[in-house]
């Protein structure tokens, strides 16, 4: 198949207009020396860009060509993302996003560091850095894959040519042209995904009788453990995310943040339904009877690039294109929010909190720009280094599930939670989830749950449990550490993270207000935190 130039004029033509409108909308915030510019947009973002921004990071390539492979390969019960990551943004919308937005933090890791100390919270980074560097890593190689076979072009020119315009504009932009591109790109992925839908349906090799019967899907009785450790992983693992939480950091007010959360994430449960449905057609169509020259039936493994083959195979070639857009405007819409999520979180918790906290406002813009390319650069190299960038992410969301939400969870919600708890807590959920194995990455089992298959793995949900053995230990050890400390049990000078010595907690309390100079609302938030 020869070079697809009509197609590759039209994806240039769309990311120079990408880059275009991220200068265009960056321009005020490029020589800004004040670092909450580039965090978060002034804390000016409103309710119009609030839901675009938020909907837009959510319907990434990742998402959509992910929602098309599961509902081709497994059916729609197996087609589990669009429902518990939405659940999940909606109870983080409801629950946790005004709290967090009336005290006024720059980032989720802020009350972390109020709360366990600036060193705690850097040990809570990592999971959050590993799994937005393989979501990134992920998300390139969907749109890698999609653009090499429509386009024919090297799928690693299309991930780094990618990455390099999002490492741009959001280098000299922040959150303003992140934001700003992200209603580009959501309209292209509406109109260009709906777009390609009659034209695949009504192609003469789709007959959609032939899955009348399979379309659903089964959950065989061995994997209905599996089935709800998804849901739970998907649903819980979806609320401490970052990049969520900048954009309800950055609305003007906590009630816009709440109303465009719920209202973004009925858009990114809608722009579920168009790849959906392309599943259902490339489940359905006769392949002999189309230009593709691949093995038929599909093996397992290639299903992961049925969205790329209806649209090449399946509509005209003005509509592939079009949808090929749509495919790099969900990648890029979710890319450079995870490039500038991850460098804001180290510019601000790490480099100023722990590393240097005299650095001032144009010092800690500059980490954050240096950040943003070392983010960019190193989920670049995963996606063209890596096989099993799928099976890393898992893991990481693993993490995010069994590590951050109990974290995040007990921070907001148990006044007496303290780092003791939260250290221990971070401890056993990393063990047990290691330990529990995993199947995808060929990692072994040390520990045999009830249903254990050497075939598939665990079938018991582990990943739950070991969610709820971080929980149990964060309240039991934080609840035991309280009460010894305050009640003479244990003496003062054990108390090595200064939690109970009043002494060394104020000054404590005095350094970290020196190194996060506080609002009115964040200091009565800081001392609610601290108080017990």
């Amino acid at each position: 198949m020869s070079l697809n130039i009509p197609g590759l004029i039209g994806i240039i033509v769309f990311y120079v207009l990408i880059l275009v409108v991220g200068l265009w909308a960056g321009r005020k915030s490029r020589k800004s020396t004040n670092s909450d510019e580039l965090f978060l947009a002034n804390r000016d973002i409103g309710m119009g860009v609030s839901i675009c921004t938020i909907a837009a990071t959510g319907v990434g390539a990742a998402y959509i060509n992910g929602t098309a492979e599961a509902m081709a390969k497994d059916g729609f019960l197996w087609t589990q993302a669009p429902f518990g990551y939405n659940i999940g943004i909606a109870v983080a919308a409801l629950f946790y996003a005004t709290k967090l937005r009336k005290a006024g933090y720059t980032t989720l890791f802020d009350p972390i560091q109020e709360k366990y100390g600036a060193k705690m919270g850097g040990v809570l980074f990592f999971p959050e850095l590993l799994g937005e560097l393989f979501w990134e890593a992920a998300i390139l190689v969907a749109l890698g894959t999609t653009l090499s076979i429509v386009l024919n072009i090297n799928s690693m020119v299309a991930i780094i040519g990618s990455a390099c315009i999002a490492v741009v504009y959001t280098f000299l932009g922040g959150l303003y042209s992140v934001a700003y591109t992200d209603i580009i790109q959501l309209i292209c992925v509406a109109f260009g995904l709906i777009l390609c839908i009659p034209f695949a349906w009504n192609n003469p090799a789709v007959d959609l009788s032939r899955i009348k019967n399979t379309w659903l899907g089964t959950i065989p009785n061995n994997m209905v453990g599996t089935y709800i450790d998804t849901y739970c992983l998907l649903i819980g693992g979806g609320i401490p995310w970052q990049v969520y939480y900048q954009r309800v950091l950055a609305c003007r007010t906590p009630e816009i943040a709440v109303k465009s959360s719920l209202i973004g994430i009925a858009i990114t449960f809608l722009l579920g339904i168009p790849p959906a449905i392309i599943g259902v057609i490339g489940s359905a169509a006769d392949w002999n009877s189309t230009a593709y020259e691949g093995e038929v039936p599909i093996p397992p493994d290639k299903w992961v690039f049925v969205l790329p083959m209806v649209l090449q195979y399946l509509c005209p070639t003005a509509v592939a294109v079009i949808g090929i857009g749509a495919v790099s405007a969900a990648a890029m819409s979710s890319t450079d929010s995870l490039i500038l999520c991850t460098g804001t979180v180290f510019a601000r918790n790490i480099y100023k909190n722990i590393i240097r906290p005299q650095a001032s406002d144009r010092e800690e813009i500059w980490v954050l720009r240096i950040s943003i390319v070392v983010v960019g650069v190193a989920g670049t190299a995963i996606a063209l280094t890596v096989n099993s960038v799928y099976g890393l992410f898992v893991i990481c969301a693993d993490l995010m599930y069994i590590i951050q939400f109990p974290q995040l969870t007990c921070l907001l919600w148990v006044p007496f939670s303290n780092t003791y708890g939260s250290l221990l807590g971070f401890l056993f959920a990393f063990v047990f989830r290691v330990l529990g194995g995993e199947h995808l990455l060929n990692l072994p089992a040390a520990i045999k749950y009830p249903f254990y298959n050497n075939e598939t793995g665990q079938a018991f949900p582990h990943k739950t449990l070991a969610m709820a053995i971080s929980f149990t230990t964060i309240l039991g050890v934080s609840f035991f550490t309280d009460r010894a400390f305050k009640r003479g049990w244990i003496p003062m000078k054990y108390d090595i993270f200064h939690c109970f010595d009043n002494k060394r907690l104020t000054k404590r309390r005095q350094d970290e207000k020196d190194a996060m100079p506080l609002d009115d609302d964040k200091q009565l938030q800081l001392e609610q935190l601290t108080s017990m």
